[in-house]
């Protein structure tokens, strides 16, 4: 088996595909009364599932985390360290949740965490300085 993607259940596909769309770049030409959208960022799926959509296609229903959820992250990579600080303060304006301002990790990296509407942590980082 190898990985194909990954996919986030929301509670509102219009607020999500708004914000994965319009605050971090995604390409996404399903509108906002879509069940599910399926795209490839990067080179990986990525998805969104309505959560009722998805309940009731698998006849179960699941329990979800409120607030900021610590399951899991989005890793987003940018180019160098620069990047990072103007990624941040770029889709912070643009409404995203800030979680941890940019940092120079010890292990090398520089990276910050944004949070979507629903609280999923989103990490935007790079393992390189660049110019000095």
């Amino acid at each position: 088996m190898k990985l194909d993607g990954v996919g986030i259940m929301v509670e509102d596909m219009a607020v999500m595909l708004r914000f994965y769309r319009d605050v971090l770049g995604f390409e996404i030409s399903e509108g906002e009364d879509t069940a599910n959208v399926h795209l490839v960022k990067d080179g990986t799926l990525f998805m969104l599932f309505g959560r009722s959509d998805f309940e009731q296609m698998t006849d179960q229903k699941f329990s979800y985390v409120k607030g900021f959820n610590g399951h899991y992250e989005i890793a987003l990579s940018v180019s160098d360290y620069a990047e990072v600080d103007k990624t941040f303060s770029d889709v912070t304006a643009a409404g995203a949740k800030a979680v941890l301002e940019p940092t120079t990790q010890p292990w090398g990296q520089r990276t910050c965490y944004v949070a979507d509407p629903e609280g999923n942590l989103i990490e935007i980082g790079s393992f390189v300085k660049g110019d000095a």
